[in-house]
């Protein structure tokens, strides 16, 4: 057994969505750094390019930057069009796009939350997931092999301890959470169907990441977490570069949670 070979994903081409976000950009590095051709899919296109660049550069590997708005139908197909053309073959899709909610969305009460902003992510994070599934999940039954990965939050498996967010708008919205938890049987009924075929799925579920948030909110975050602390923008590399390769190859229909214990008390 070849540890490094199973982890390795060198001439394997990778789709990831929301590229260009916090936790994209180290998702796109770790996997290019595994030897991933990546696809940088969002819908901020002139960051994709930057970051196709330097990665290229880098890691002597050949990233491919396509804007691309997952809660588009046309939108997709073009995007998946243009990949195959290019690289004939899809082997990892990793769901990572989210809709951005800002802070002044997070502060509206729940009693008035607008259906219009419940729409659009659910649009995203749930229409987006699917959409994407089922136009590449199609390509991988073809080629027999496949990996992939949606990503959820640990606020889909519980609910957010509001006692520490008060009115700050760093929690996440009701929408938010409704759409997370529908990952994981959204993932367990695609294991089932594509059952046999070669094609792998499974979640990753993520706990909150540091990024400059007020000292007094990550005090009382950290105190929740059974190690101490806020995720590093880093930490879940590991993890998603495991359920890309071959090292979990046994692994469908499962749930992975990285969240510093926080759903474990």
């Amino acid at each position: 057994m070849n540890i490094k070979k199973m982890s390795d994903l060198s001439e394997k081409v990778v789709f990831l969505t929301g590229a260009a976000g916090i936790l994209g950009t180290q998702y796109a590095t770790a996997l290019s750094n595994a030897g991933a051709d990546v696809i940088l899919a969002d819908i901020n296109y002139t960051r994709c390019k930057k970051m196709e660049i330097k990665l290229k550069k880098e890691f002597d590997v050949t990233p491919f930057s396509l804007k691309m708005d997952i809660s588009n139908k046309k939108s997709i197909d073009n995007g998946i069009s243009k990949v195959m053309k290019k690289f004939s073959k899809i082997d990892v899709l990793v769901n990572n796009a989210v809709f951005p909610e800002t802070q002044k969305e997070r502060k509206i009460e729940f009693e008035k939350f607008p259906l219009e902003l419940w729409n659009k992510i659910f649009a995203v994070n749930v229409t987006g997931v699917f959409l994407c599934n089922q136009k590449i999940g199609s390509i991988m039954v073809k080629q027999q092999k496949g990996s992939i990965i949606n990503i959820s939050s640990m606020y889909g498996i519980v609910a957010a301890d509001q006692r520490i967010y008060g009115n700050s708008g760093l929690n996440s919205t009701a929408a938010y959470a409704v759409t997370k938890s529908s990952l994981f049987n959204f993932t367990r009924y695609l294991a089932s169907y594509w059952r046999n075929t070669g094609v792998r799925i499974n979640t990753l579920t993520l706990g909150g990441v540091e990024n400059n948030q007020d000292p007094k909110f990550i005090r009382k975050y950290s105190e929740k977490t059974m190690i101490g602390r806020m995720a590093k923008k880093n930490e879940f590399t590991g993890a998603l570069i495991f359920l890309a390769s071959d090292a979990s190859s046994y692994m469908t229909g499962s749930n992975m949670v990285v969240d510093g214990g926080w759903t474990a008390w």
